[in-house]
This record gives structure tokens, C-alpha cells and sequence, in this order.
């Protein structure tokens, strides 16, 4: 349907991890920008079985903290400690075969 506004290079339809479905959204690479500012124009708000499109330029996603994310609790947790020592874990409770057995039915 887009391809009647210009040229289509690409089409992106991200799945749900989980169910394995579309999302419900998708990234479509045009030839020229211009094709694509003719596609907003064109079909942007149209009713489309029963749902309205909503046609956007794509935005770079916002830049990640660099590095690894700390391991343990935060320092800034409010409320009380579920640990049996202020900022150390608990060890897992149960035998190291019955860890084992888990770990091999993953």
C-alpha cells in the first residue's frame, strides 16, 4: 500500500518475544526522504481495517548508560532490607544437587 507514495527499500515488523506476533507498528525504508514526506502526507490518520494509521519519521532511540549495570542492590533503595546482613545476599537455601537438578532442566 506505502509503495504507491515512492519506492520501498525495507519493511520492519517487530514480534512480540513472548507470543510471537506483530507488535501492531512497523519501519518502512523509503528511497528518498522525499518519498517518504509524500507517505506521511498521503496516508497519514487514513482508516485502515478498522484502525487509523499513524505515519511518523523514525527518532534514534536514547543513548544507554555506558558499561555494565552494577550487581546488587541499589544504594538508594527505600524501605526495608530483605537481606539477613545490611548489603550482602543471602545464600540459596536447599542442597547444591538439588541447584544442580535445575540448572540442568533449563
Amino acid at each position: 500500500m506505502l509503495s504507491a507514495a515512492g519506492t520501498v527499500v525495507d519493511v520492519y515488523m517487530p514480534a512480540d518475544r513472548a507470543t510471537g506476533k506483530p507488535r501492531g507498528f512497523a519501519f518502512v525504508e523509503f528511497a528518498t526522504e522525499a518519498e517518504a514526506a509524500e507517505a506521511i502526507r498521503q496516508f497519514n490518520g487514513r482508516d485502515v481495517g478498522g484502525r487509523t494509521l499513524k505515519l511518523n519519521l523514525a527518532e534514534e532511540r536514547p543513548q544507554r548508560r555506558p558499561g555494565p549495570r552494577p550487581f546488587g542492590p541499589p544504594e538508594a533503595a527505600a524501605g526495608p532490607s530483605f537481606f539477613a546482613v545490611e548489603g550482602r545476599f543471602s545464600r540459596p537455601k536447599g542442597s547444591r544437587r538439588g541447584t544442580r537438578g535445575r540448572k540442568r532442566s533449563l
